[in-house]
């Protein structure tokens, strides 16, 4: 994410803060203006589902892609 923006954990229903550079994964598009994005912690337990408005995503880039000359 390009920038934070305030949740609800799943579990506690309490308030959580989604910093800038949290990763998620996208679940569903809507009309490409917002995305409805699953935060999980490393075993792959959600603990926040948002929809986050696509200026504040950011695609992560995985591999390098081969350069010409």
């Amino acid at each position: 994410m390009t920038a934070e923006i305030q949740a609800i954990h799943k579990e506690t229903s309490g308030p959580i803060l989604l910093r800038h550079g949290q990763v998620g994964t996208i679940l569903m598009s809507f009309d490409n203006r917002a995305y409805l994005v699953d935060f999980a912690d490393a075993q792959g337990n959600t603990y926040a589902m948002e929809t986050v408005p696509s200026e504040k995503l950011m695609q992560l880039v995985y591999e390098p892609l081969p350069a010409y000359a």
